[in-house]
């Protein structure tokens, strides 16, 4: 994969509006996440709407309850293995929340935010794996401050608060992946 001026050349671009500047230079953490929409579905694009602010409170009972909650993350990987980019790297994407990492808070600030379609207890895709090995591969590559060390899940940051990408994560197959 290539990235080149904060964005991947092989994602499909979907501009979020729910993006600021960063406070600081130093991106040095990569989280993980899971979200599916509604929950436990997969497909249907409700991801990318949520994060464009352009969810139909029409189309499922749990959009009423998301609907005015303003987040994104840089990177979407679908079941499928498609790539999406939502914000520009070098931009702060609204995606860990009340965090801290290392005993630095506010981790949106210094992060990239790395979604995977799915939930905490279904197992992710062969297709998830490799996409997330190879931008992760890329995103060491532009941002060198990202250690092995410091690629967290988003349970890790916010524990008692989030709990992804879940115990159907796995973290020794995805660390392997990436060498």
């Amino acid at each position: 994969m290539k990235i080149e001026a904060g964005r991947c050349r092989e994602a499909l671009w979907v501009p979020s509006p729910n993006f600021g500047a960063r406070p600081c230079a130093d991106i040095s953490l990569l989280v993980i996440h899971n979200i599916s929409l509604p929950p436990g579905q997969f497909g249907g694009g409700y991801v990318q709407r949520f994060f464009q602010n352009e969810l139909s409170i029409d189309q499922h009972p749990y959009f009423a309850e998301i609907a005015e909650l303003q987040v994104s993350s840089h990177f979407l990987i679908e079941r499928t293995g498609k790539l999406v980019q939502f914000v520009n790297m070098n931009d702060r994407a609204w995606h860990a929340g009340l965090s801290s990492f290392a005993g630095r808070d506010n981790c949106n600030d210094y992060s990239i935010g790395i979604e995977l379609e799915g939930t905490d207890d279904i197992p992710y895709t062969d297709a998830q794996y490799k996409v997330l090995a190879d931008l992760t591969k890329a995103v060491q590559c532009q941002y060198p401050a990202i250690t092995m060390d410091r690629i967290t899940g988003h349970e890790h940051i916010a524990p008692g608060r989030k709990t992804d990408p879940g115990p159907a994560f796995d973290w020794l197959r995805y660390r392997a992946d990436i060498g």
